[in-house]
């Protein structure tokens, strides 16, 4: 992480506070104030008055242009390139990393508490790295609420580290501060089995090591968890709808040790900031992309902001039947279970600018025989106006294709009048 803190410091894109700043709700509200911004805080203020021996980043990719710099790619390509990951994972490489043991006191860490409502302050930007003998590792993102010295209540969704404790895991490692790319690759949730490690070395080099047998992704802050076979409640928490999720029992773990890297530097997500629904929503892209490009040929997938970089998606296919748009539709619903409404347009439509999305709205779609409405279905646990028990919720879809029997041409904007390209400086008096 600290090679990409360099890399946007030397381009004169990170933000540094060099004031004390609390980790008590005046930290959030700043990172809240410059999200489209890395920032950096030397002087972090812990929740007792004391300072933080450790300086927090937040923002670190928190639009999909720092995202493709940290990749090392252009921002068009950032699908082609996650994809390629997915389909080519490749070993990392083994490396000796040093770390210092430090006492398991969880205060002693900048540990934010982000908003007026919240249960604690929350560990944002941990990932848990998970063991099964026959699995192997797994890496997967965990919101987790501090509740004492060294306790803390982790949410944990039935995904692959509910099945890994279900086949006997008791202890695993919780890694914060890494470089972008394996942050990307442990939000994917690609089959189980498959090493998020490896999809995160293809996407760029990546070292791993092993800290009290352990092996992990090289992070600034790893620490050994264990079940204590208890539970408590969890939240509330803000997510990334920007509301409050609801209150649940969730388990409870014992950080039995803390490892710490030299110039070790915290990670600190903002809960429904533009980092945290980059980081969730683009890794959906992909797993779409698959699933509709089984019954037609998909060209691009782009999981939209102002739908929470969640519910909403916009999907750009290349038609050549007739059923093609409401067969993308239904295939959408299956590459991404918490997808609520999404918009499918012909790939002449630029799916990454919302006002080209209306337009093909306005002009392709015709309610009566292009919209798909599927009622009792299962949906997102973040939406606050599906059911809160049993995500039960109604999904829309838009085909907003041309019809496969109508004149491209009819439904086309117009171009530039003129062949010659147009300067209107050429016009205007000097």
């Amino acid at each position: 992480m600290l090679n990409f803190i360099k890399k946007l410091d030397n381009n004169g894109i990170l933000v540094k506070i060099n004031k004390p700043v609390s980790v008590n709700y005046e930290m959030a509200s700043i990172i809240k104030s410059v999200q489209r911004r890395p920032i950096l805080f030397t002087k972090p203020v812990l929740k007792n008055g004391r300072k933080s021996e450790y300086p927090v980043i937040a923002n670190l990719c928190p639009t999909r242009q720092l995202l493709a710099k940290a990749l090392d790619t252009e921002e068009k390509n950032i699908l082609k390139k996650i994809l390629d990951a997915i389909n080519n994972p490749t070993k990392p490489a083994y490396t000796k990393e040093e770390y210092e043991e430090i006492d398991t006191d969880l205060s002693k860490l900048p540990i934010l508490t982000h908003f007026k409502k919240d249960g604690g302050p929350y560990v944002s930007a941990g990932v848990v790295v998970a063991n099964d003998p026959e699995y192997g590792i797994n890496c997967s993102f965990h919101r987790m609420m501090v509740i004492g010295k060294d306790r803390m209540v982790i949410r944990i969704l039935p995904r692959h580290l509910n099945q890994y404790i279900e086949r006997g895991l008791k202890e695993f490692s919780i890694c914060i501060g890494m470089e972008p790319n394996v942050l990307l690759a442990s939000a994917i949730s690609p089959a189980i089995g498959q090493s998020e490690l490896e999809i995160a070395n293809t996407m760029k080099p990546t070292k791993i090591t092993e800290i009290d047998s352990h092996v992990v992704p090289c992070a600034d802050f790893v620490m050994i968890a264990e079940l204590t076979g208890e539970t408590d409640k969890e939240g509330p928490f803000v997510d990334l709808t920007e509301t409050y999720d609801i209150v649940r029992e969730q388990p409870i773990i014992k950080i039995k040790k803390i490892f710490v890297r030299r110039d070790a530097i915290y990670h600190a997500i903002l809960p429904g900031g533009l980092e945290h629904k980059i980081l969730m929503g683009v890794p959906r892209e992909p797993t779409i992309f698959n699933e509709v490009n089984k019954v037609c040929e998909c060209k691009n997938v782009y999981i939209t902001p102002g739908g929470c970089s969640w519910l909403h998606a916009v999907i750009s296919i290349k038609k050549k039947r007739k059923d093609d748009g409401r067969n993308a539709i239904e295939a959408a619903f299956r590459g991404h279970k918490s997808l609520k409404h999404v918009v499918v347009v012909d790939d002449d439509i630029n799916i990454f600018n919302p006002d080209d999305v209306e337009w093909a709205i306005a002009t392709r779609f015709q309610a009566d025989s292009d919209l798909v409405i599927k009622r009792n279905e299962y949906g997102s646990s973040l939406d606050p106006s599906a059911d809160p028990q049993t995500r039960k919720t109604t999904k829309l879809g838009l085909d907003c294709t041309i019809p496969f029997d109508k004149n491209f041409e009819s439904f086309s904007k117009v171009d530039t009048p003129s062949k010659n390209k147009i300067k209107i400086d050429d016009y205007l008096d000097n």
